[in-house]
């Protein structure tokens, strides 16, 4: 079809920022939902080149889905979608299947042409129930509530940047044809900071670091990683809702890129023995009246006893939540201590084996970054174990505790006995939520070598939870 007679949205990747920083800043101040609702579907009744609005949600196990709504369809019922959750891994079974999505307007983006097709804008969306009230296993809708609820109560602002590190492998769908094949080809050799102006690897990064750019990441640096052909870009801090779509979309952007070049952006936490995983570091912080509750110039490592408190809560309960940080088989080679491996139960400003470390900062960076995270788990689920955690969870009265010898587990069965034996998951999730996450880890555990060995094998890959196709989900 001629591109002349669409007539669809296409803006310069300048107007794109300066469209997406606006909605950012609106987010960020909490305007309110009845002004930001009736402002963007003003702009979609009056924007006549937007054709779809593409609405994303995310599953369970943290799987991103989109559904493309007619423009005009949306406009008129916007408050009244549906759609069969009983399709949708971890949600409901067939004889409860109607669920509904809510529109978070506050969560609107203006994407790229180029990358997402013309003529589309998208919107996160949020999973309703039956009764009307947010459905119990949408983690976004559960972290959206906790952080209004703490910032009702206490007035804390919950603040979060992360660090995503990712491979790039030749061909599309490389991941798919693991099971052919037995291996992923690297497109650079190269290592920490070495990539050449031209290479695949460089015109990669990139390409994905101007669209999020565009799309109001507001990045701060981008390198090729340790690894030969792994990569990592990152950006600013954000709201912790905001920042979790975040994580979303920077994969989804990476893997479409990727997939333009011919080639494929692969999040397994450890797709290639013998050279360092993939982990998403995760940097929190709490703010009250623009204040970092985490800073004090006299405490230890310039660290508050507030914040000090909220380590040893992780530390606490580092067992309870793992399989929540480490969310597949294959994040579990990745906890191996010969790869800089956070995988010790402790506390640390120098030491990266360590499950939390404490980085250099000043009144506004002061933070706590949690390295043990994968970056294939549900960001959702990580962000609210994490703050939940921090700011409500248990100190164990172990001596030394942000130094004791204990250790994350170092496979899937161990990490799915220590979540379900331990009392705190049913207090952050539920029982039913609970009961279905760790359905769905066992059933690809299963397929699994229960020994993970020194080579990676396929099934840890062929039915990872962001890689399987609709036909091998029959096969579960």
């Amino acid at each position: 079809m001629s591109n002349e007679t669409q007539n669809f949205l296409r803006l310069s990747y300048a107007e794109l920022e300066e469209l997406n920083l606006h909605a950012k800043e609106q987010r960020m101040k909490r305007v309110p939902t009845h002004q930001i609702q009736e402002e963007r579907l003003k702009y979609l009744t009056d924007e006549k080149r937007i054709k779809a609005v593409t609405v994303l949600f995310s599953d369970l196990e943290g799987r991103l889905h989109m559904l493309d709504y007619d423009k005009k369809f949306l406009v008129k019922s916007w408050d009244n979608l549906t759609f069969d959750g009983s399709s949708i891994r971890g949600f409901t079974a067939q004889r409860e299947s109607d669920l509904r999505l809510g529109i978070d307007w506050s969560a609107f983006y203006w994407g790229p042409s180029d990358i997402f097709g013309p003529g589309k804008v998208l919107v996160f969306g949020e999973v309703i129930d039956k009764d009307g009230k947010a459905y119990g296993a949408d983690m976004r809708a559960v972290l959206k509530s906790y952080a209004n609820d703490v910032h009702a109560q206490k007035g804390f602002t919950l603040n979060a940047a992360n660090e995503i590190e990712g491979f790039l492998f030749k061909g599309t769908d490389a991941e798919r044809h693991y099971h052919e094949t037995n291996k992923f080809e690297y497109v650079s050799s190269g290592g920490y900071y070495h990539s050449l102006p031209g290479d695949q690897l460089r015109l990669f990064i990139d390409s994905s670091s101007e669209v999020q750019r565009a799309m109001g990441f507001q990045n701060e640096k981008d390198h090729p990683e340790v690894a030969p052909s792994q990569f990592e870009i990152n950006y600013s801090y954000s709201e912790v809702v905001a920042a979790a779509d975040q994580i979303q979309l920077y994969k989804l952007i990476c893997r479409q890129i990727a997939t333009k070049m011919g080639l494929t952006a692969s999040f397994l936490p450890k797709p290639i023995v013998g050279v360092n995983g993939s982990g998403m570091h995760t940097n929190v912080s709490i703010t009250k009246d623009g204040a970092n509750l985490f800073w004090d110039p006299n405490g230890l490592e310039k660290m508050s006893g507030f914040a000090w408190e909220f380590v040893d809560r992780i530390l606490t309960h580092g067992n309870d939540i793992c399989l929540m940080l480490n969310a597949s088989v294959n994040s579990y080679r990745r906890l191996d201590p010969h790869f800089e491996a956070p995988n010790q139960i402790k506390a640390s400003a120098t030491d990266r084996g360590s499950m939390i470390r404490i980085p250099i900062g000043n009144s506004r960076s002061a933070r706590v970054e949690v390295r043990s995270v994968g970056p294939d788990a549900n960001p959702y689920m990580v962000l609210f174990s994490v703050f939940k955690t921090g700011l409500d969870g248990d100190t164990a009265e172990i001596d030394n505790l942000r130094d004791a010898q204990r250790y994350l587990p170092d496979n899937i069965y161990d990490a799915i006995e220590n979540f379900k034996a331990a009392d705190w998951t049913t207090k952050l999730v539920g029982e039913d939520v609970k009961g279905r996450y760790i359905d769905l880890k066992k059933a690809a555990a299963d397929r699994c070598p229960r020994a993970l060995g020194t080579v990676v094998k396929s099934p840890e890959v062929q039915f990872h939870h962001e890689v399987y196709t609709q036909y091998l989900w029959n096969m579960f």
